[in-house]
């Protein structure tokens, strides 16, 4: 096992729909003292404050919101906070669902090389078939299409991907991309 230094890490994952980001947050957040930090959850406290129901669509609503008036960064701009106090308490940090490129180059600035990220990669046939049949949010092929084309497009979503420090093919079994995120945890941990 590599040395470890214990300085607080930010672990960020990355990638397009139906590639394994939830299951890879909750496998990486089990393996350390990770503080999550859920980027989603600055959305939904937004849609509360508006009184408004919590759907995808008033999330989605919210989020373009957010941005157009205070900038693609504005989410992270928000858990900044909440992510120094993880910092400040010697917690690792874990963060779900960071999206663009200018919340990746805001972390950066703010943090540094403590920030990490790992881009997760699967088929397009392969998450096309683990997005038709998820419960929460299933998506035909077309759905997924629109909605990869829409967030590269819009969201910025790409280029964290393409700049991550780690990159997974997850298209094999639940133990693979098991072993292959220890791989990058334990890379992660020992720099």
């Amino acid at each position: 096992m590599a040395q470890r230094d214990h300085r607080p890490k930010i672990v960020g994952v990355v990638g397009l729909s139906g590639v394994g980001k939830t299951e890879a947050v909750q496998y990486l957040g089990q393996r350390a003292d990770f503080e999550r930090v859920y980027f989603g959850g600055v959305v939904l406290s937004e849609v509360r404050s508006r009184g408004l129901e919590v759907t995808p669509a008033n999330e989605a609503v919210v989020r373009e919101d957010l941005r157009r008036h205070f900038g693609m960064d504005v989410i992270a701009a928000r858990s900044i906070p909440e992510i120094e106090r993880a910092l400040k308490a010697g917690r690792h940090v874990l963060i779900d669902g960071l999206y663009s490129y200018s919340e990746y180059k805001l972390l950066r600035s703010s943090f540094g090389d403590a920030v990490q990220l790992i881009a997760i990669h699967s088929r397009k046939t392969v998450r096309a078939q683990r997005l038709g049949t998820r419960l929460v949010r299933p998506l035909t092929p077309k759905e997924m299409t629109v909605r990869d084309e829409r967030e590269v497009e819009t969201l910025e979503k790409a280029e964290p991907i393409a700049l991550a420090d780690y990159h997974i093919v997850n298209d094999s079994n639940i133990e693979c991309f098991k072993v292959s995120l220890s791989d990058c945890f334990e890379a992660i941990m020992s720099q």
